[in-house]
């Protein structure tokens, strides 16, 4: 006996027409019809008498029915209890300041939407520290940037970012147009995270391909001091451009930069699958559509889908 007879059959006695049945659970009415003689043959007893206007339940086919609909109800809530368990429990995920300015306020939003009882711990943090967070067992989950730490761990591609010049439009020397070169901002006042900044590293090896050193005038440790001094027109700066998400595009300019390679990847980091509860690994399915669909609605300036 299966599920699906036990459901077809109380269908069509609601309906009292294989027919109308057939309809309603699309199937066609020869298979329907099979599944219901199967059942029949079964339990060694008609179920279902025929009339001129549809089909109506025997004394057997009345008795089954009742308890039919009881054994499904107990089927639908354990089902209900299983999925509740799976998805509910505490999840910890681990962002970047600039990652977290575009995408934490829509992924908390969609993972509420989604699994409301799954209880969130959400970190922002330097990569650096994210990826020796997850080594501790003290994260489930982290977007981190491409670094020889971060590829120790179970992390896969999941998005490049294009960086820009990010600057006052009081700033002086700040150039106009949508793309600049390297080489060609060697003496403007830039601001930067110190060396042990992964973007740092790729920003400093940018200007040694084009032959040419920055004009470092500051080094900040934290996004929303960084962007205050660039904001208030103290020097520029490279970033991302998640970086400027939180600024009105009226007090701010970006400009890309048009070097070859100059980007920056973000990994999808995790503890190895199997440490994985059920509730992290739909918590993973989520984190990945909230890209997709920030990507796919232009909310990521800069950013554009891995493509392996």
């Amino acid at each position: 006996m299966e599920l699906r007879q036990l459901r077809y059959f109380i269908r069509v006695v609601e309906l009292g027409s294989m027919g109308r049945a057939a309809v309603d659970l699309g199937v066609v009415t020869s298979a329907l019809s099979q599944q219901i003689s199967r059942l029949e043959g079964e339990l060694s007893t008609r179920l279902l008498r025929r009339t001129t206007t549809g089909v109506v339940p025997t004394d057997a086919g009345l008795a089954f029915w009742h308890q039919a609909q009881l054994a499904l109800r107990h089927v639908d809530e354990a089902a209900r209890a299983a999925q509740h368990a799976r998805m509910s429990g505490h999840v910890s995920v681990g962002f970047a300041p600039s990652t977290a300015s575009v995408l934490a306020l829509a992924f908390m939003s969609g993972l509420r939407a989604r699994y409301p009882d799954i209880r969130l711990h959400l970190v922002e943090s330097l990569s650096g520290n994210l990826a020796a967070m997850l080594n501790a067992r003290q994260l489930d989950l982290a977007i981190l940037f491409e670094t020889d730490a971060a590829k120790r761990l179970s992390a896969t591609p999941l998005l490049d970012e294009r960086l820009f010049l990010i600057g006052s439009h009081q700033l002086i020397g700040m150039p106009k147009g949508k793309q600049i070169h390297l080489k060609d901002i060697g003496a403007l006042p830039l601001v930067m995270p110190s060396g042990t900044h992964g973007l740092r590293a790729v920003v400093a090896t940018a200007f040694t391909q084009a032959k040419c050193d920055p004009n470092i005038v500051a080094e900040i440790d934290g996004l929303a001091i960084l962007m205050d001094v660039v904001r208030a027109g103290l020097a520029a700066t490279i970033q991302p451009g998640a970086a400027a998400s939180r600024l009105p595009g009226s007090e701010v300019r970006l400009i890309q930069v048009a070097d070859k390679g100059v980007r920056r990847r973000n990994l999808l980091a995790s503890l190895p699958e199997d440490e994985l509860s059920p509730a992290a690994l739909a918590t993973r399915i989520v984190l990945k559509d909230v890209v997709r669909e920030l990507l796919s609605e232009s909310h990521w300036i800069g950013a554009s889908l891995h493509e392996s």
